[in-house]
């Protein structure tokens, strides 16, 4: 920040005193309409000064913003493809059809430009803004700081993972990229047709990490070979040769010929670039097997523990000043939800007994979805008619991916949604009706439409803060447990405090692995000695997916935790005039942001909340 520049607040105050020493003159001096009329225009020259700056700061702002948007968007056409329907109507007509740039020199580019950008950004008066823009401004300066503070260490970052992976999420993005124009189409087979140059800058990426003794375990390359195979088929065969004739029916006017032109390219890019880039990556992986120097958590790398420092803070955006801090709070957190379980089954003995045998009362996902809307009304702020539609992962993909997911429509669509749901992941009907509290309402599909429907700057709609997301989906998903779903309260009390617990162990772990450096021995110590949980597979199983995607589980966890703590701070200080709406209201309406960037704000509305 310009430091030369004046606050605001200062000139109010330097007008105020000049109207005090006007009218507390003690030399008895009447003042002429002359001299006042000269006070007044002093007075106005000086606001319209400070209007002028302020319109032209305003305007610099908003200029900055909608640069950074159209930049960003257009690195990778599937980020400007699932960003924006119609990119013409943001005047964005001229853009390259590319995956985009993934290696170590673009990364180290990529962090320069975004110095550049801090720069502008520093240059500019926060305070000369719009309260919208501040937020804004707050939101971009924590972003740069926390992005640049991984400078040097570009070689830590993993593309690849078993389930939340590149080589995963990126078939069920291209079987969903809709098609609006024929320009749609061809854009889509451009992009398929450079599947195989993308993963060979991914193998690339982590040849440099092996080199550099970076490389992942060779049970993590198992896996990720694992759901490489779930594409290794012919191309007749391929979900996205299936589904490719039902998008082609969105396009209006396409002759027979052209459909079949279409079709026959589809088929042949699958077989010559699609599926290679699955073989290449296969291949490619099996020949590092071998490299790794390292089987244990990220903090036993040279800088593992300072990059794992940038992930929890970029993942959470937490207000916890240190990772210890941040374990003691999950620690409390866990101890409180066990407490909590304790008292009701002493109060409640015969709860225990309808825990393993429970039913919920709907189990058909449209019905669910209709039943959850039903009933937020009373605790959430309402919602403008948006579609949705449930599709089912393929069959081919279920092994590899997660149980469900949502995903995000394009900003200037936002009434159309889609949810996927994993039919080998639902362990139990149970599961589905949370699983859509999560990713429906009013979870994510809810959030998400909530927020575009305030028409906020597009920049703030691209930024990404999973821990406000995911943490308000797994705030909402256990709120679920307290609808009307056909268990009685006091199990499902139990069964709500179970999942934040068993959430809270997840997230522990990962921070005792990752940054304390537990071996497997004191991971399978601490889950025999406090959860009574043994057995050689849940330990392997559990260590290896919190070595595979550092920082995950917290994402949710400590996302979740930062909304009950402040649920609970706006609680003890409003007392009765607590409303859960209002709370929830005041999260929506900010929108995703790091949680220490939300801090003041939230101190900011307990003060000024209408008693």
């Amino acid at each position: 920040m310009n430091s030369q520049k004046q606050h605001p607040f200062q000139t109010i105050l330097i007008l105020l005193l000049m109207i005090c020493l006007v009218t507390g003159c003690t030399s008895g001096q009447r003042f002429t309409p002359e001299s006042s009329s000269a006070k007044e225009s002093t007075v106005s020259a000086e606001y319209e000064a400070y209007q002028k700056e302020s319109l032209v700061t305003r305007q610099s702002f908003e200029e900055l913003c909608m640069r950074l948007f159209k930049e960003q968007v257009i690195t990778s056409s599937l980020s400007l493809h699932y960003t924006l329907a119609d990119p013409a109507a943001y005047r964005i007509t001229d853009y390259p059809i590319t995956y985009g740039d993934f290696s170590v020199e673009a990364m180290k580019q990529d962090l320069a430009v975004q110095k550049q950008e801090k720069a502008a950004l520093d240059a500019l008066d926060v305070n000369l803004l719009t309260p919208d823009q501040q937020l804004t401004y707050r939101i971009l300066a924590d972003a740069y700081e926390t992005e640049l503070s991984a400078e040097g260490m570009e070689l830590y970052y993993q593309p690849l993972g078993p389930t939340i992976g590149v080589q995963v999420q990126l078939p069920i993005l291209l079987e969903e990229y809709a098609f609006y124009t024929k320009q749609d189409i061809e854009d889509y087979l451009n992009l398929l047709a450079q599947t195989d140059e993308y993963f060979t800058q991914i193998l690339t990426f982590e040849q440099e990490k092996a080199k550099s003794g970076l490389f992942m375990t060779d049970a993590l390359v198992d896996e990720i070979i694992a759901s490489c195979e779930g594409y290794l088929f012919t191309p007749e065969r391929s979900f996205l040769s299936e589904t490719f004739p039902d998008r082609l029916t969105a396009v209006a006017d396409l002759t027979s010929e052209e459909i079949a032109d279409y079709t026959a390219r589809n088929l042949r890019i699958l077989g010559d670039d699609f599926l290679p880039a699955y073989r290449l990556l296969v291949d490619g992986l099996t020949a590092l097997k071998g490299t790794n120097i390292n089987d244990q958590g990220l903090c036993y790398y040279p800088n593992g523990k300072a990059y794992y420092e940038y992930m929890v803070k970029f993942a959470t955006g937490t207000t916890y000043e240190s990772i210890d801090a941040l374990k003691d709070a999950i620690e409390d957190q866990m101890d409180a939800d066990s407490r909590a379980i304790t008292k009701i089954l002493k109060e409640h003995p015969d709860a225990s007994g309808q825990l393993t045998n429970y039913q919920i009362s709907l189990t058909e996902p449209d019905r669910i979805l209709e039943s959850l809307m039903k009933q937020m009304d009373s605790d959430f702020p309402s919602l403008p008619d948006c579609s949705y539609t449930i599709k089912y992962v393929p069959k081919a993909l279920e092994s590899s991916l997660s149980p469900a997911f949502y995903l995000s429509p394009p900003i200037d669509q936002s009434e159309v949604n889609t949810i996927y749901l994993n039919r080998s992941a639902q362990s139990a009907e149970h599961d589905l009706f949370l699983t859509l509290a999560h990713e429906g309402y009013p979870g994510h599909l809810y959030q998400t439409v909530y927020f575009s429907q305030k028409s906020p700057d597009p920049l703030r709609q691209i930024l990404n803060f999973p821990s406000y997301s995911e943490g308000w989906a797994f705030y909402v998903e256990n709120y679920a447990y307290s609808m009307e779903n056909g268990l009685d309260p006091q199990p499902a009390q139990i069964l709500a405090h179970n999942a934040s617990c068993s959430l809270g162990i997840h997230a522990v772990l990962d921070l005792y692995i990752n940054y304390y450096g537990w071996t497997r021995n004191q991971v399978s110590d601490y889950l025999k000695q406090y959860y009574e949980v043994e057995g050689t597979d849940i330990v392997d199983s559990m260590y290896n997916t919190l070595l595979a995607s550092p920082t995950n589980y917290l994402e949710y966890y400590v996302g979740y935790l930062e909304i009950l703590q402040m649920r609970s701070t706006a609680e003890k200080t409003l007392k009765e005039n607590f409303h859960l709406k209002d709370f929830h209201t005041f999260l929506l309406d900010i929108g995703p942001a790091p949680f220490r960037v939300i801090e003041p704000y939230f101190k900011t509305w307990l003060m000024t909340y209408d008693l």
